[in-house]
């Protein structure tokens, strides 16, 4: 049986690796945490025993091999900015280029829908065609062919193993980077939410934290590399219900300012983000939703929250998070 090795999550610091890495000091593994600022990673790991700190610079190869060094497995997670996914094949190539001449055994990419393009029917399983109108999702899809195509490749004395885990839009307790998150805070706080619409097409999200022990899962099944899989929510939801729902715990009705694709046209004139939400805006009114029934037979049935839960969860969080910082406003104010 082949011993269980170390793992380095690359582009660690954001809620994805932060996940995973409690998920692993869970299971009593150790690892390794890398990015290009160390301050993030103490605040984030420095008080878990099972963490190591490293930093690198994706941009030479020669701090690629060192931060992938005495690692079994790489699990990469470094985003880019929204305006700059150009960025995304170059990063994997020089990774891939670097965790090889590390002697690294496998690799796993978290990927999203983009790749896919528009459903043919859903849900969908992994052997729907990936055809990619979008220069994001080519872009997706150009990283993920080089993972793909990178398996089986000599790295150090043996060879590398690589797969792709496909992920839908996620949410979570304090998450800012999701498309709902800005519901539970408003609701929170007693504000109007700002979403993107339209709000009452459905559409599947994972509770971010369940993806942790499947990862760790991966990271010592060694039938799963080779190929990409599936990781799906427990259904679908309209982004309203979540804010019937989140608005419902505050004890208030809902309050939602909804911005469809013209508006984010018109505020993409001022703002760089809003402008590169406009080509995937089409996820709003066709979105794909994943069909993960082969995973759940090579994994067996791992455990899913389900949206009342998560919805309860991340409101819980917003509203602690909203009570601190008016606590932290009033001591301001008496000491003013």
């Amino acid at each position: 049986m082949q011993a269980i090795g170390k793992v380095g999550l690359f582009g660690a610091a954001g809620a994805a690796g932060q996940i995973i890495a409690a998920a692993l000091s869970a299971a009593g593994r150790d690892y390794r945490v890398v990015g290009r600022s160390r301050a993030p990673l103490e605040a984030a790991f420095g008080h878990d025993p099972h963490a190591e700190i490293v930093t690198w610079n994706p941009d030479e190869p020669a701090s690629i091999s060192a931060a992938a060094a005495g690692l079994q497995t790489v699990i990469y997670l470094v985003g880019v900015p929204y305006d700059r996914f150009a960025e995304h094949p170059p990063l994997m190539e020089k990774t891939l280029a670097g965790v090889t001449a590390a002697g690294v055994e496998r690799l796993i990419l978290i990927g999203t829908v983009y790749p896919y393009g528009r459903a043919r029917g859903n849900p969908i399983s992994e052997d729907h065609p990936r055809e990619p109108h979008t220069f994001k999702g080519k872009m997706r899809l150009e990283q993920e062919k080089l993972v793909l195509a990178a398996h089986g490749r000599a790295s150090g004395s043996g060879r590398l193993s690589t797969l792709v885990l496909r992920l839908p839009d996620f949410y979570g307790p304090g998450i800012e980077r999701s498309l709902i998150n800005g519901v539970f805070e408003a609701a929170a706080r007693g504000k109007r939410a700002q979403m993107i619409g339209p709000v009452d097409v459905p559409h599947e999200f994972i509770y971010l934290p369940d993806i942790g022990p499947v990862v760790e899962t991966l990271t010592r099944t060694a039938d799963a590399y080779g190929r990409w899989w599936h990781l799906a929510g427990t259904g679908t939801i309209t982004q309203r219900e979540v804010a019937r729902q989140a608005y419902a715990l505050a004890g208030r009705e809902p309050k939602l300012m909804v911005a469809g694709k013209t508006m984010l046209r018109m505020l993409g004139l001022f703002n760089p983000l809003m402008r590169e939400l406009v080509e995937m805006n089409y996820l709003m009114t066709e979105p794909v939703v994943l069909d993960d029934t082969a995973l759940m037979k090579l994994i067996g049935p791992v455990r899913k929250t389900s949206y009342e839960d998560g919805i309860r969860r991340c409101f819980d969080a917003a509203r602690k998070a909203a009570s601190a910082s008016a606590g932290t406003q009033r001591d301001s104010a008496t000491t003013a």
